[in-house]
């Protein structure tokens, strides 16, 4: 096994985890009811108060949260602390109107370090490593949760950002890389321009590859690991969560350990809303169990997998969901771009001479998701 970043909380015992995150369940929802306009209408209106949750089972009482409400509460009417206490502001392109904008309190960003930390402690990084982080930096959340994770572990980080292949090909080899972290789509493109420019990968010092925010799939594992001769790794994480270092895969590589202790995680009919039992496929919703900047309730991520409670053969006890593959919406992620047929639909409706009719087709070529509209 490798090294474990917190074996108190990811070696836990199934009951104790179960004390804690009640625990911690009744504290958020009594922090969302106090401070969240938005929680203590839904509670009213529904006739719920805090204490009327007493045990886990009572989580289906409560209300769920979709992406709208944060975009109907623009900027900053779902933050449970006053602006003064929020350190850090992290918010979606927009693109569909209003943007989703998060909030980290200081302590939200020392869990996040720690959460990431403890996704890349579990497939092998460690202090020695030299990490190229090849995401972009700006409003979006993944290059800063990994980096910050990778700092906190001790390793060194060469924040090189997204783009600019033949240079990150130069400092890879140059300064000696030991892991890459962008999309799957990414190290397929850097693989592409190492055979275009004749650079043998096995002159890097490359061994893992820490890959994340698109959906990709085995074959294509595969093909990144024989081209980069590495060991390519999965997470998952959603901006409006946390970020990455919600999930994340072990050695075993049989599905995302979800980190229990700071998210409560279900399953449920996309169209019902019925929570479904562990191993039924449906949409995953996350509660945040120590988010203080913006806590959320049933948060409806829309993405579908399974939940699995069985130990790991890697040790750890807590829960894991598989790879997500699909959505219960109509969202499309496209080389780690989130693009909705609405948008589309928008920019059209602004060209003069365009039908309201028109035909999206989403075609691999190699490693890369091409998007084609039809008008």
């Amino acid at each position: 096994m490798t090294s474990v970043w917190k074996p108190e909380y990811e070696l836990m015992d199934r009951e104790e985890l179960e004390q804690l995150q009640l625990e911690r369940l009744q504290t958020i929802v009594h922090r969302c009811y106090r401070n969240v306009a938005f929680y203590k209408k839904k509670f009213d209106e529904m006739g719920l108060l805090p204490e009327d949750v007493n045990s886990l089972d009572d989580l289906r009482k409560l209300p769920f949260t979709v992406k709208d409400n944060l975009r109907d509460s623009y900027p900053y009417d779902m933050f449970a602390v006053p602006l003064r206490e929020i350190v850090r502001i992290h918010s979606s392109s927009g693109t569909t109107g209003h943007p989703t904008v998060v909030g980290y309190t200081r302590n939200d960003l020392l869990h996040w370090s720690e959460l990431c930390a403890r996704m890349m402690t579990m497939v092998g990084v460690g202090r020695d490593d030299v990490i190229q982080i090849a995401f972009g930096y700006g409003l979006f959340t993944g290059a800063f949760g990994l980096h910050q994770g990778a700092e906190l572990i001790g390793a060194s980080v060469i924040p090189t950002s997204v783009g600019n292949t033949r240079r990150q090909i130069l400092i890879m080899r140059d300064y000696k890389s030991t892991a890459l972290v962008c999309t799957p789509s990414y190290a397929m493109t850097i693989v592409e321009a190492m055979e275009e420019q004749g650079v043998d990968p096995k002159t890097t010092d490359l061994r893992l590859g820490l890959f994340g925010s698109e959906p990709w799939t085995e074959k294509m594992r595969e093909e990144i690991e024989s081209k980069l001769y590495i060991k390519a790794t999965d997470n998952y994480g959603l901006s409006e969560v946390i970020g990455p270092g919600v999930a994340g895969e072990c050695p075993e590589r049989c599905g995302h350990h979800i980190a229990e202790d700071h998210f409560l995680p279900e399953i449920i009919d996309p169209e019902t809303g019925a929570q479904l039992p562990p191993g039924e496929e449906g949409e995953l919703v996350i509660t945040t169990l120590t988010k203080e900047g913006l806590p959320l309730i049933r948060y409806r991520t829309r993405d579908i997998t399974r939940l699995h409670y069985e130990k790991c053969g890697c040790g750890r006890t807590l829960a894991r969901i598989e790879r997500i593959a699909r959505r219960s919406d109509d969202m499309l992620i496209i080389r780690g771009v989130n693009v909705y047929p609405q948008q589309i639909e928008h920019v059209l409706l602004n060209i003069e001479g365009t039908k309201p009719h028109y035909m999206i087709y989403v075609t691999r070529e190699g490693a890369k998701d091409r998007l084609e509209v039809w008008v």
